[in-house]
């Protein structure tokens, strides 16, 4: 209930001081920046100014298990996310990426049985068949996925009632099953099976003899289908890695696709037909883990974060959830004296390179900032809001960006943060000057404090869709060309 109130409170004092600030006749600014959709005193350098105030940035990375803990990414897969697997072995700017994929696939109950004694069926296939979403990276290059059993032994035990860190590879392949090398854009394509006819699956072929060990079990007290516990004795799961190729492969577990699926017929007359059986993913009983590791030694990125904070970067390396973000200051807004701000905004533009028509940008980026008094991340004071929902104004805060064309004709994105209200109260010296952080993450957990006098919560967003995937170079503060460079745009009016 704190959050609803002090938004409430937060949305009484803005209307109050949006009042006091867009007075008088008031028209749209026509400039190449298009600086939104509120209505702004046009600058004509008498009753209104314009000024860009220069900022420093620095590339930096997350981590685990980092000394600086605001360095540490937490970030744990849920069921119902997209999971990725697959190599990036060459993206020329952000290097190589591995996804790899751990989970359970159960029968529908226990007990469980098969309608006749195991000598009596035999196995004509059995197929892993996984829920395909979408393809970050070269949907042409080959790559082969393998698909293995967890390896008998208890650390891959999956915790149902657990989360596991996507930065860490909680579990450990055995014998291989079966081998699959394809081009993902083959992925959507529709699929004509027994008794399943539909698109968007990945099917692996896994060896018989898997499957026949399956038909083998019975629903006995030292068997795999007595219950879940005796099943997991028997298998603990699959892992599912790949070799080669240049993408990353997004599946959902809890999608219907997702399945293994055991083709078998009887082997006495009259019943000889065929049939299927399915186990599947259940949120309720099945774990799931989702491992993806960033290599980025021998590509630009990799130089870049060399830098440290001594030298302000010309270009930043933005890269999704397990990845990477930059450092913003702006020591020089301290020195601006007070004014009436009608509009200030972080301008953040994307550099062209070739390879971004493959390596996508992320869907939304995000700004937030480092209180040294809270000694947290914090949300953007005054001008990002969370409803009385839970809902934030993503949009309204510049995140998702405008596409546009650079000087050559290349496509980019232009990011707009809107920090009004924030850079307002740093001149009237009710909030520090804060260090930034941009990035692209998947969730944000940072602290809730919508005014200087209110106290602050711990509050968790989601940002982008799904993990892993989506990347992106941006212009620094020290990038050559200043109209395109990183700086903090501020419209105003003097007292």
């Amino acid at each position: 209930m704190f959050v609803n109130k002090r938004i409430a409170a937060f949305c009484f004092s803005l209307l109050i001081l949006t009042t006091a600030f867009y007075f008088g006749s008031c028209t749209r600014i026509h400039d190449s920046t298009d600086l939104g959709d509120e209505l702004i005193p046009a600058v004509d350098n008498v009753n209104t100014f314009d000024t860009v105030i220069s900022v420093l940035s620095y590339n930096d990375s997350f981590t685990i298990g980092n000394a600086d803990r605001l360095l540490n990414d937490s970030t744990r897969m849920a069921k119902s996310a997209i999971h990725y697997v697959g190599r990036i072995d060459n993206d020329p700017l952000f290097g190589k990426s591995d996804a790899q994929l751990f989970f359970e696939l159960k029968p529908p109950s226990f007990k469980y049985y098969f309608d006749t004694t195991a000598a009596g069926l035999l196995i004509d296939s059995v197929v892993l068949v996984l829920d395909y979403q979408e393809t970050f990276g070269d949907i042409n290059a080959l790559q082969t996925v393998n698909v293995y059993e967890l390896a008998d032994m208890p650390s891959n035990l999956f915790k149902v009632d657990s989360s596991y860190l996507l930065r860490r590879k909680s579990f450990t392949e055995g014998n291989l099953l079966g081998s699959k090398t394809f081009a993902p854009s083959i992925l959507d394509d529709s699929i004509k099976a027994f008794r399943d006819t539909t698109k968007n699956q990945l099917r692996i072929r896994l060896n018989d003899a898997f499957g026949t060990r399956l038909l083998q079990y019975d629903s006995s007290a030292t068997s795999a289908y007595a219950g879940d516990s005796a099943f997991k004795s028997k298998f603990k799961g699959f892992a599912v890695t790949s070799s080669g190729g240049n993408a990353l492969m997004g599946f959902s577990l809890t999608g219907a696709n997702t399945k293994l699926a055991l083709y078998y017929h009887y082997r006495n007359p009259p019943n000889q037909e065929n049939t299927v059986r399915y186990f599947t993913f259940n949120a309720n009983t099945c774990g799931n883990a989702n491992y993806v590791k960033r290599d980025y030694a021998g590509f630009p990125i990799a130089t870049a974060l060399s830098g440290g904070t001594t030298t302000s970067d010309d270009l930043l390396y933005i890269q999704a959830t397990p990845g990477t973000f930059a450092r913003i200051k702006m020591p020089d807004l301290s020195a601006v004296t007070n004014r009436v701000v009608h509009r200030a905004e972080l301008i953040v533009e994307q550099i062209h390179d070739l390879s971004d028509s493959k390596f996508f940008n992320p869907e939304l980026l995000f700004l937030d900032v480092l209180d040294t008094a809270l000694k947290d991340y914090r949300y953007m004071p005054y001008d990002f809001t969370i409803d009385q929902s839970g809902s934030p104004n993503l949009a309204g805060f510049g995140a998702n960006g405008k596409a546009t064309t650079d000087a050559g004709g290349n496509p980019i994105q232009v990011w707009k943060f809107n920090m009004t209200r924030y850079v307002q109260n740093v001149l009237i010296k009710k909030e520090a000057v804060h260090e930034l952080r941009l990035s692209a993450p998947y969730i944000v957990g940072d602290i809730y404090k919508p005014s200087a006098t209110s106290g602050g919560a711990l509050y968790f967003i989601g940002v982008n869709s799904s993990v892993a995937r989506g990347r992106v170079r941006v212009a620094g503060g020290n990038f050559a060309d200043p109209t395109r460079k990183l700086r903090l745009r501020i419209i105003y009016s003097k007292i």
